[in-house]
């Protein structure tokens, strides 16, 4: 096995992210499935970020994933998505999902996005985020209907949430997420990223986009509330955590310069224990 797909290398990855508590509380059995998910999402991630490559070789990259897919589920030798191949036995996951979220990442290789129409950016977070939420729902013991609505709302607020945190360093990549309809609305010409994020109007821009991440959670959070079947402190971790990040990202404002907002450990740490307590 790959000593950075085992277990204990896997968990020592996801400790330095923001989703490292919600995933603690756990069973074992279903907190390694979701170590294994996240490892998989930030390898398919890297190479879709990795700027020294070439787009073909990045492009080849992906798709020797996909191959490796083919083969785990066919019963074959799994190459590098042994990293997966427990919590696709254990808990029955759909290699469609697997395919969608690598689908998304390709998006970012075959061009720098920007200023997308909003059908395509909404296909966009489905397979970057709602995809993965589709994943850990089965990992979580959801039922499939509210399972996969929850993954549906939640992956689009949190990855538009994480677009409207990330203009800056988006753009310094040459991407700007942000909907073409909203940017066009706002009267920002289309000229460069870095111009277009530089722009004040960007404010008026963002904020419509903050509107639609607030729908989706609040969806995601009548969902919630209704207590559905499953393990689900991480979920209702990550929209607690991340609407208030959305929340704080809005009173700053998107107006230049702008200030990065960070998800505080601390406060994550207090919101899984009055999740747990209130459960």
């Amino acid at each position: 096995m790959n000593p950075d797909a085992t277990p204990a290398a896997l968990q020592q990855q996801v400790s330095g992210s923001s989703f490292y508590a919600g995933m603690r509380v756990l069973p074992k059995a279903e907190r390694e499935a979701m170590y294994a998910i996240y490892g998989f999402c930030r390898l398919v991630d890297d190479i879709a970020d990795d700027q020294q490559g070439n787009r073909d070789g990045r492009m080849a990259a992906l798709d020797a994933w996909r191959t490796d897919l083919d083969s785990l589920y066919a019963g074959g030798p799994p190459g590098q998505a042994a990293l997966v191949a427990e919590a696709v036995k254990r808990f029955d996951l759909d290699r469609a999902d697997f395919e969608a979220v690598i689908d998304g990442m390709a998006m970012d290789v075959d061009r720098d996005i920007r200023w997308p129409a909003m059908a395509e950016l909404d296909l966009y977070c489905d397979r970057v985020a709602s995809a993965v939420g589709r994943l850990s729902v089965r990992i979580f013991g959801m039922d499939a209907a509210p399972g996969i609505e929850l993954a549906h709302h939640l992956g689009r607020a949190l990855q538009l949430t994480n677009i409207l945190r990330d203009v800056d360093e988006d753009a310094e990549i040459g991407r700007v997420y942000l909907p073409f309809e909203a940017i066009a609305t706002a009267g920002i010409p289309l000229t460069t990223p870095l111009d277009v994020i530089a722009d004040p109007r960007i404010d008026a821009a963002c904020r419509s986009v903050a509107a639609t991440a607030h729908e989706h959670y609040r969806r995601a959070h009548a969902l919630l509330a209704t207590r559905p079947r499953g393990h689900l402190i991480a979920p209702r971790l990550m929209e607690a955590a991340y609407a208030k990040v959305l929340q704080r990202t809005e009173a700053i404002g998107w107006k230049p310069p702008r200030h990065r907002v960070k998800v505080s450990k601390l406060a994550l740490l207090w919101t899984v224990a009055r999740l747990w307590l209130t459960r």
